[in-house]
């Protein structure tokens, strides 16, 4: 029964690592006198364990298990790399000194310059082109001028060349000279309205040729109140146009019927015009009152 509790107390020292109790004189045994020393014992163990270290295959184990018995890479980064300043700015943007003129400086890296800030989109700008080289030609140009006095349009139309007056069909007289080439309509009332110039000038100069010419037919007539009503300009932008993606683009100034107009109608504001718009890429300019 000794035997079998001493063997018991052994097994329970054992377990808990005690090792005097191995050498104790509970079960009459004796050791060297080595083995009895702590210190022996643990210099042993750990010169086991050394061995055992260096002499452990790990080439079986994967790569990432092995990666981990490595020291990490950024193990040797100095105080400065860690604190987040770059390596290679030069030292004069680290101290904040001014560097000396006379001394070559090293080009400051780009990631060395003044704080970002953050960038903000923005809406790409066409480059500006000083002109496009389309300049709309004038087509047409209509005045009108008051001559301030009744007027006898049957006795105007009987006595006056390439006229004619027809009251069933029109209430003015359509008198017509060849230069400059225009068309003049004289009313009763004394007004009169002159169309088919090309210019501001040539449309002055043939309103005042229809006033003299009714001044010879013995009519006091003057010439007042001249003033341009309408230009009509043309142009070629020399491309075809899209009218359905520009009505959609500019459903506010634009109008496009196809079964009623082939052309689309560009209702400007400023200038205040409107624009017959061809898918040809002819270009209708009117409503104009000066150049």
């Amino acid at each position: 029964m000794d035997e079998e509790a001493s063997l018991e107390s052994y097994f329970d020292q054992s377990i808990a690592g005690s090792s005097e109790y191995i050498f104790g004189g509970d079960l009459g045994l004796q050791g060297p006198p080595q083995l009895q020393d702590p210190s022996f014992l643990a210099s042993s163990i750990s010169s086991q364990q050394k061995d055992l270290s260096e002499d452990l295959d790990l080439s079986f184990l994967p790569d990432e298990l092995s990666a981990q018995e490595e020291p990490p890479d950024n193990a040797g980064v100095s105080s400065q790399e860690d604190s987040g300043i770059y390596p290679d700015c030069p030292p004069s943007e680290l101290s904040g000194t001014d560097p000396d003129p006379s001394k070559t400086q090293p080009a400051a890296s780009p990631f060395c310059s003044l704080p970002m800030t953050p960038m903000t989109p923005m809406t790409p700008v066409a480059p500006v082109t000083e002109s496009s080289g389309i300049i709309p030609q004038l087509q047409n140009i209509v005045s009108t001028v008051n001559l301030a006095c009744p007027l006898d349009l049957k006795a105007i139309a009987l006595q006056a060349r390439n006229a004619e007056y027809n009251p069933k069909r029109f209430a003015a007289v359509i008198m017509r000279i060849r230069e400059p080439r225009t068309t003049a309509l004289i009313f009763s009332s004394g007004k009169m309205v002159c169309t088919g110039a090309k210019s501001e000038e040539q449309s002055r100069l043939a309103a005042r040729k229809y006033a003299r010419v009714v001044q010879k037919l013995g009519f006091p007539a003057k010439f007042l109140d001249f003033k341009i009503q309408n230009m009509v300009g043309s142009c070629d932008v020399c491309f075809p146009i899209r009218l359905e993606g520009l009505v959609l683009t500019h459903q506010q100034f634009s109008s496009y019927e196809p079964e009623l107009f082939p052309g689309l109608i560009y209702r400007m504001v400023k200038p205040r015009i409107v624009l017959l718009i061809f898918v040809s890429g002819k270009v209708v300019l009117t409503g104009m009152k000066r150049c």
